[in-house]
């Protein structure tokens, strides 16, 4: 419980600051390249499964779901979803080797496995 809502606190400190630093300490380095917008895609999927982290931690309490083996899947699967997704499209911004692209869809298959898992968790409850 306490580790996915740690892990999401981080990574949204993450996506903020990274969010940050792509506006102002980037912005003329990722406009030259054209790739603003992979950063800025790469900030967005982090926070957004950040805060899904966050939900499931709160879920892992034994008032609510409980720690169920479903929503542990879900924050690892998660979390590798953020490091593969968003950690591959922050090195194609920064990089321009378009082969680390290849990295993405891992990354955005895990993030859709950890929603499965979720709503696995939540079936499962419901019974």
């Amino acid at each position: 419980m306490k580790k996915f809502i740690i892990t999401g606190a981080i990574m949204a400190f993450l996506s903020v600051a990274l969010g940050a630093f792509g506006a102002h300490a980037l912005e003329d380095f990722l406009e030259a390249k054209d790739y603003t917008s992979v950063w800025e895609k790469a900030v967005t999927y982090q926070m957004s499964h950040a805060l899904g982290l966050i939900a499931i931690g709160i879920l892992m309490a034994p008032s609510i779901l409980g720690p169920v083996k479903e929503l542990k899947w879900a924050g690892n699967l998660l979390t590798i979803g953020i490091i593969l997704f968003s950690g591959s499209l922050y090195v194609l911004a920064l990089s321009g080797i378009k082969v680390i692209g290849a990295i993405t869809p891992i990354g955005g298959v895990s993030f859709l496995a950890g929603w499965i898992f979720v709503i696995l968790a939540a079936k499962k409850f419901a019974k």
